[in-house]
């Protein structure tokens, strides 16, 4: 146990913010949880009130420089695992604010970090930083391939991790950042992405549901990532590394006929010839090393 770590986490309320929570909770280890919302819905589907009651719970506007910093110094704060941001469907329907919550906020972080010594950082940027898999060469896409988003979610995505690399250059402020998938389990509910999480809740609840993709997709349950987040800020990475996960591939036709083998009368359609516009066969070797080994369930 180390028990002279005190971790923030940012976009506590989300899926894999809670995930973070109840498993640093569960180590013993001082947490402060932030968000806009205060209502921990998520982190109830995965903890108990005992363990919520160990968390010292905070508002905060990750646009808003000053609060951010002044919870950094107040809380004393070692390790941060930045999750907060908007996804998808947010950031094409208000990229104004999308650029403000997932660009300026990484910035206000990063300079949060960087004024009070935080020995370990780990952010989340997006396998949506790269392009479809026709923009590369054939073989295992790594780390370092050209960055080519679809979307704007994916370009705030590349502004983060370029922000990541000048902080490293500039004033060594080390960084870890995560490329997630498809993550998957308790608590996912928002996105493009979160298609098959919602596939085996309507399929256990007995109701239809349609996946608006289809095609190779690599799964990711949300403990395992919320995991290497937390081994990410706790390698205290001296660099700016931007990694790739890779787990699981399996077609969402596959997801779909295993989900069916537990729930026979689930009705799951699935959208025809549209693949998720980025790459599926990932090099997860920057990671492995950083880690010394992945979680994978």
């Amino acid at each position: 146990m180390m028990s002279n770590e005190t971790f923030m986490i940012t976009g506590s309320m989300g899926c894999i913010g809670s995930w973070v929570m109840r498993n640093l909770v569960q180590e013993g280890i001082n947490v402060v949880a932030t968000d806009l919302a205060m209502e921990p819905v998520r982190p109830r589907q995965v903890m108990s009130e005992e363990e919520l009651s160990k968390v010292t719970f905070a508002k905060l506007d990750v646009t808003d420089l000053k609060a951010v910093r002044s919870l950094v110094d107040e809380n004393g704060i070692t390790h941060i695992v930045h999750l907060a941001g908007l996804q998808v469907p947010f950031c094409r329907a208000n990229p104004s604010l999308g650029a403000q919550v997932n660009v300026v906020g990484t910035v206000n972080i990063f300079e949060a970090a960087r004024h009070a010594g935080v020995k370990g950082l780990a952010y989340a940027s997006s396998l949506a930083v790269l392009g479809p898999a026709e923009d590369y060469d054939e073989g295992k896409i790594e780390d370092d391939v050209p960055l080519l988003p679809r979307t704007l979610y994916g370009v705030y995505k590349v502004a983060n991790e370029g922000t990541a690399r000048i902080y490293w250059q500039d004033w060594q402020v080390g960084s870890v950042g995560l490329r997630p998938y498809i993550v998957y389990g308790v608590g996912r509910d928002q996105g493009m992405t979160s298609d098959l999480a919602k596939a085996i809740l309507a399929a256990a609840a007995g109701k239809p549901f349609h996946i608006r993709f289809d095609g190779p997709v690599g799964l990711q349950h949300a403990n395992d990532v919320a995991q290497m987040f937390i081994g990410a800020a706790r390698a205290e990475h001296q660099g700016a590394a931007a990694c790739n996960l890779r787990n699981d591939i399996v077609s969402v036709a596959e997801f779909v006929a295993l989900l069916k083998k537990v729930e026979p009368q689930a009705q799951i359609t699935v959208a025809e010839n549209s693949p998720l516009p980025f790459p599926w066969d990932l090099d997860d070797g920057g990671l492995r090393e950083i880690l010394g080994g992945m979680p994978w369930t």
